[in-house]
């Protein structure tokens, strides 16, 4: 008996490292049926993802593959604005400022070198809590009107500390719609080549994933690699799926400090800590892949040396992406990325496909969702306390080990079998 491969749906805030699993994902086509793809906020704006992902995907010849228009802001707020440190780690166009899609902030400023954009021109120096009120958010041609709106600037309060907007992101601010709508219109920042029948893509992504669980129950693994709100407004519409809801998701840390401004939260979690506490306590099946086994695996800088000298647009492209994460990342942080860089997405794509790469550890799992004594700090994934004397409580399965060597040869091998 021929065994069908998996399929799998995903929900993506396209940056660099999505895109480096979207690849992998395309070149794991004996394994796995890539049934569609999710673009919501969260290292960009959703249109900026839906575009980026548009493109990555026309790039490797798979035009036929459904993007759908997802979350467009947190679902504690009303309006999100890209965080600095995001353009940091992904480019302002969240794609290593390659502008394989045409999209982001500098569009017009094609060839902008990641020297652009380094940590200290994104340190938010000039964007504190106090430009960042709600009502006047300026800067330089970044005023936005968003009267008497709630704000997420990259998953906190505007006006918030931790609060720094990318630069240029406020203009490009979108509060159009809530996630519990559906949404039929065409998102504005399409650059696909005409390659892509955008009518079909822009229908609702939320719609589009209870269909897929509600057909095929566990038989398709929902893929987040970015906030869970998508997940979340899907349960949320249909209660129904959670049951038969098999999520593989990359986000949170168990063991590790996070990686954000306070280095508590991780960036997935911290865009929407009550999406992600509402998920882990649905009743999905859920495997969390977290920094506690993606900064174990480092991409060197061999790997994107190899997909360059294949000579290829794609090649190029794969290249580019990890090239200028490898550089952000040991900037950031020489200790612990001097080997490169960690493949966060990718590592969850793949767990997704094999679940024996990782070792995990079962438990009730909560996002706190409030910063303050006896609460915790918000966005931090813990153990729920509950769950130890309530044994019957959701528990996830919590990667902590990882085949590290394995994975890399094989995700270092697939791609630049892809690149070709």
């Amino acid at each position: 008996m021929v065994q069908c491969p998996d399929r799998i749906i995903a929900s993506m805030d396209t940056g660099v490292d999505d895109a480096l699993a979207l690849a992998y994902l395309l070149g794991s086509a004996d394994e796995c049926e890539l049934g569609g793809v999710i673009a919501g906020y969260g290292n960009v704006d959703a249109n900026t993802a839906y575009a980026n992902t548009c493109a990555v995907l026309d790039l490797f010849g798979r035009a036929d593959i459904p993007v759908f228009l997802g979350s467009e802001h947190p679902s504690w707020a009303d309006a999100f604005i890209p965080d600095a440190g995001c353009a940091q780690f992904h480019g302002d166009d969240g794609l290593g400022n390659t502008r394989l899609a045409g999209s982001g902030a500098l569009a017009d400023g094609a060839g902008v070198s990641g020297d652009d954009m380094s940590g200290d021109d994104m340190s938010g120096d000039d964007m504190s809590g106090d430009d960042m009120s709600g009502d006047d958010m300026s800067g330089d041609d970044m005023s936005v009107d968003v009267p008497d709106e709630v704000v997420s600037v990259g998953g906190y309060l505007a006006g918030d500390v931790h609060a720094h907007p990318a630069l240029g992101a406020c203009s490009r601010v979108n509060r159009s719609r809530s996630v519990g709508h559906p949404q039929s219109t065409m998102p504005t920042a399409l650059a696909s080549g005409g390659k892509r029948r955008c009518s079909v893509d822009a229908a609702d992504g939320i719609e589009y994933l209870i269909e897929q669980v509600r057909e095929f129950g566990r038989d398709v693994t929902v893929l987040a690699t970015g906030p869970l709100t998508d997940v979340d407004a899907a349960i949320t519409r249909a209660p129904d799926i959670a049951s038969k809801l098999r999520l593989v998701m990359m986000g949170g840390t168990l063991t590790q400090p996070g990686n954000c401004w306070d280095a508590v939260a991780e960036t997935n979690i911290i865009q929407d800590p009550e999406a992600a506490n509402r998920v882990f306590h649905s009743g999905a099946d859920i495997t969390m892949v977290g920094l506690d086994v993606t900064h174990q695996c480092l991409l060197p800088q061999s790997a994107a040396d190899r997909w360059r000298a294949t000579g290829t647009k794609r090649g190029r492209f794969l290249a580019d992406l990890a090239d200028f994460s490898i550089k952000a990342n040991l900037e950031a942080d020489p200790a612990l990325f001097s080997g490169g860089m960690p493949l966060h997405d990718p590592l969850a794509a793949a767990v997704a496909l094999d679940s024996s790469l990782v070792d995990c550890f079962d438990l009730a799992l909560r996002a706190e969702t409030n910063t303050g004594d006896f609460n915790g700090v918000r966005g931090r994934t813990t153990g729920d306390p509950v769950g130890l004397v309530n044994h019957s409580m959701p528990h996830a399965h919590v990667a902590l080990g990882v085949d590290s060597g394995r994975f890399l040869d094989e995700f270092v091998e697939r791609m630049a079998e892809v690149c070709r």
